[in-house]
């Protein structure tokens, strides 16, 4: 992840200019992201936050959200561009709160660097930092098969949905709802989400 943040810090200003407001999100997705967080009581993360724009955003539906990010160029734009915010740096492979402590967490395109051994880590990890019931929206690339590609800033990964919801179920979360778009010609990639709500523990 060393390398990742490197090269989103090298790239921050641009990557900020091109996805750093809500304007650049699609409205499906935001309004599905809202209704899904906004009724959470108690603090919702939005790990890999970057700029901090959704971090804002839930912010505004009136949710106790926090940003986490690696990348200090990024955390320092969304501490510009949104002063009554909080926002923190973090990795999500080890997340800086307390277990069970989090309502929910958004991790929209923020797990798309992680190679495949490392995911399975990640998600214990978001399933470590979440009480039980909560929710977790994971947006990410959707593919056919699990497969590297050039990613503009980073070497990124397409996962196929079920695949991912498997991977979700085996750390303890139960997939509630999905969504998905086909790729678009000389356009964005194929898009898909998740949405998962925490198991409770299984009794000893």
């Amino acid at each position: 992840m060393d390398a990742v943040r490197r090269a989103y810090g090298d790239m921050a200003g641009a990557y900020t200019d091109r996805f750093g407001t809500t304007a650049q999100v699609d409205p499906d997705d935001l309004a599905r992201i809202t209704r899904r967080l906004a009724i959470r009581p108690g603090v919702v993360a939005d790990a890999g936050c970057g700029p901090g724009h959704l971090t804002a955003h839930l912010q505004l539906q009136g949710v106790d959200a926090i940003g986490i990010d690696l990348v200090p160029e990024l955390l320092g734009h969304a501490r510009a561009a949104h002063p009554h915010g909080s926002y923190v740096r973090g990795s999500m492979e080890r997340l800086p709160v307390p277990d069970g402590s989090l309502a929910g967490v958004l991790a929209w395109y923020s797990l798309i660097h992680l190679p495949p051994d490392a995911l399975d880590g990640v998600l214990a990890e978001l399933r470590r930092a979440v009480r039980s019931g909560a929710t977790l929206v994971v947006g990410f690339f959707d593919g056919g098969e699990h497969a590297a590609f050039e990613h503009k800033v980073a070497t990124a990964y397409f996962w196929p949905v079920d695949e991912l919801g498997r991977r979700l179920e085996q750390v303890g979360f139960t997939e509630v709802e999905r969504w998905q778009r086909p790729a678009v010609p000389s356009g964005p990639r194929a898009h898909a989400a998740i949405v998962a709500t925490a198991d409770e523990p299984t009794p000893p």
